[in-house]
This record gives C-alpha cells, structure tokens and sequence, in this order.
C-alpha cells in the first residue's frame, strides 16, 4: 500500500530544509567595532560633547540631548504644579538656567546614550546614529539626578531628587526593574560589590538661605542609603552625623556629595556641604579615619549661601590603583591631585569653576569639568600638572566614559 504525504507538508519540509542550509552558510552580522570615549554632559544648553581621549583629547562631535524640548516646555506649562517645580529648578540649582543634561551613559552596545535632564524630571535613550528618542522614563517627582551604571552594563540607577527615590532601570529598554526609598533629596549613587549592592547619598536641602552651621538641621535626613540589587531592599543606612560627631567635627555637614570607594571597597572618601576638603570613612571599622582639609582660595567669598547649591568643593576621582585622589575645588577654583597614603594635596591647578572629577579612559589622568570656562581639563595623575584642555559646550558638568562605534559621527 502506498502512502501519499499531503503536498503542503512537502512544501514545508523542502522550505525548512533550505531555511536550515541558510542557516548554517549565512554568517550573523557581526557587532560593529566600538572605541572608547568621553561624553561631556554641557547642563545649561542640553548637548554632549563627544571626545577622543587619545593623542591629546580631542572633540570628535556634540549631540543635542534634548530633540523633544517643545514637546517637553507644552506639557510643563500647561501644568502648574510641573511648572511651579520647573522654574524652581530654573531659579534653584539652575542658577538662573534649565538644567538639560545632568549624567549619561552609553549603553553596552555602544549605539544609544542615557541621560538625566533634571528640568525635564526623566531619563533619555538617545539613538547615537540619529539622536532620536528611543525611550523616555519619567522619575517620580520633579527632578531627575547623579546615575550611576552597574558593573555589567545592564542596568543604571537614576535619583529622583524630590521624590526620595533611586529607580534602576534596564538601560537598553527603559523598563523599571526595582526601586528603593531614600533620605531627602538623593544625589551620587555607587554600586558595589560587583554590582550586589548600591549606595545611595542623599544631600538634603541645598537651596535655602538657611546656610548657618546653627541651622543645619533644617536640610533635612541625610544618609547613606544601601540596598541589595537582587531584592531592592534597604538592607542599611548609614547617618554620618553621629560618626562625624565622635571624630570631633560637629561642625562639618554630614550632606555626603561626590563620593569614592578604593579598589577593595574598604575606604569610602567624600565631600560634604561647606567643606574645603574631604572625608576619610573606613567602611570596615564604620568609623571616620581622616579628615584632610585642603587650601582656601582668599578671592573665595566667605558668604556661604553664594556657595553653588551649597558647594564649597564638588567632584572627586580616585586613581586605578588607588594610590591618588582628584579634587575639584569648586568654589576655590581650582582642582590638585591629593596623595591617598598622607592626604597631601599636589600642585593647584587653576580651574574655573570645576564641578566634577573624572578618571581618564587609560587611567592615568583625572579631567575635570570647568563648568565657569565651558572646557575639560587633563591632570596627570603622576605630576599633578594639567596636560590638555578641551572647549565644550555651556556649563559642563557630569564627564562619563563611554563607547561609539569605530568611525561614528554626530547625527
């Protein structure tokens, strides 16, 4: 007896079969090349300044990060309460201008870049070939802030500076996979432990008049805020009034800003609100270790509500090795490079106001963010001496290492 198969189960199996041999003979295509670069993030104008590290820092391309400004200003103004937040952001930590761009990072691919636009009070993916939207995530509140991006490149946590809350959302879709609850006004973020872990810093109140070390606590709850990345549970919190009052300095803010953690986690050194230097915390021991207070600028005005958002000094680095620390004195206008084994501090390099501190693609420099000249400077780590510096856009601050494709060029 003969059987006969059905001609639309042949015409199946033959499709299948040249599917398969397509399959096997059609290479994938391969993942473009990419090169490491910095992304200058210029706050006032809402662009980023691309630049290539090696052969002396040059700028390659700027793209705007703000492709939906009108759409974004039409919902705020027909929002009162949006509006009322937005021109208090203007008038506040804007210093008179939208705040457009705060912190970035590229994605692990290399083809899109996320930002944080504080006045806009969400997170951005912008297409690096086309500088379109590709998503757009709201922060609870009013004010997105500092991000941070997890060792494997998956996930980056942003601030929501009035809503007390970190979100870690998956960097290539947007999507929110957790959040935690703060002290006020969460600022710089850390992760650690291989990613396990986050530190979340929040700074309080910074744009009030109420400067007066005798007011101090009227900025609110200040903490070290930590959760597990697994769970994004609060499984610590770390207040460090106390611990600055048992090292004898109850009259430092405990409003920890930029903050670094050594190679092995163990110390924790910070910037705090009013201070011209730094804080040694030893996180094995929970005590502060060191206090190292670093050179005055006497042209500095001693009026401490004229400090930027309570700044005296804001931007910090630490070398690979852990063997150096890069400060930006903000207010004092000018950033050096501080021995971590004695906490002395190199040459003065003058900056005008310098808000940021970042370690170099190679390592061996810090380059700050001039945000009163509108450039990056270079500092060599080894000689504490300036070795380039690059014009960019207005009022830079957050520096970010990052990659694009080999070849890439601004949409």
């Amino acid at each position: 007896m003969v059987s006969f198969v059905p001609l639309k189960r042949l015409v199946a199996a033959a499709l299948g079969g040249l599917l398969a041999v397509g399959a096997a003979t059609v290479p994938a295509a391969a993942a473009p090349a990419l090169r490491q670069v910095m992304f200058v993030g210029n706050n006032w104008d809402g662009t980023v300044d691309v630049i290539e590290p090696s052969g002396g820092y040059t700028r390659i391309g700027r793209l705007s990060v703000v492709p939906d400004r009108a759409q974004r200003l039409t919902e705020i103004y027909l929002n009162p309460i949006r509006l009322a937040f937005y021109l208090g952001i203007q008038q506040g930590p804007g210093e008179g201008h939208d705040q457009l761009v705060d912190d970035m990072y590229t994605t692990p691919a290399g083809d899109a870049l996320v930002v944080s636009r504080p006045s806009f009070a969400d997170v951005v993916s912008i297409d690096l070939a086309t500088g379109a939207v590709r998503w757009r995530f709201p922060v609870s509140g009013f004010r997105s802030d500092h991000m941070a991006v997890s060792p494997d490149g998956r996930t980056v946590a942003v601030s929501a500076s009035t809503g007390n809350t970190v979100h870690i959302l998956d960097i290539v879709t947007g999507r929110q996979v957790g959040s935690f609850a703060t002290g006020d006004k969460p600022h710089e973020n850390l992760f650690t432990g291989g990613g396990r872990y986050l530190w979340n810093m929040s700074i309080g109140e910074v744009n009030t008049d109420l400067d007066a070390p005798w007011l101090d606590f009227t900025k609110g709850d200040r903490k070290i805020t930590i959760a597990d990345t697994g769970t994004f549970r609060v499984v610590k919190t770390i207040d460090m009034r106390p611990r600055l009052d048992a090292f004898g300095r109850r009259d430092l803010s405990d409003a920890i800003r930029p903050a670094v953690l050594t190679p092995d986690e163990s110390k924790l050194y910070f910037q705090v609100s009013f201070f011209a230097g730094l804080v040694e915390y030893d996180v094995t021991t929970d005590k502060i270790t060191r206090v190292r207070e670093l050179p005055q600028n006497p042209a500095t005005d001693p009026d401490r509500t004229t400090w930027v958002n309570d700044s005296r000094h804001h931007g910090l680095s630490i070398s690979r090795d852990g063997a150096k620390l890069c400060v930006a004195g903000t207010m004092d206008d000018y950033a050096t490079v501080v021995d971590r084994a004695t906490l002395t501090p190199g040459p003065l390099v003058t900056a005008i106001k310098p808000y940021w501190a970042t370690v170099s693609a190679d390592g061996r420099d810090c380059v700050v963010s001039e945000a009163g000249a509108d450039r990056v400077t270079a500092i060599s780590f080894a000689t504490g001496r300036a070795v380039a510096s690059v014009p960019v856009g207005d009022h830079p601050q957050r520096v970010r290492i990052g990659q694009v494709p080999v070849g890439w060029t601004a949409p």
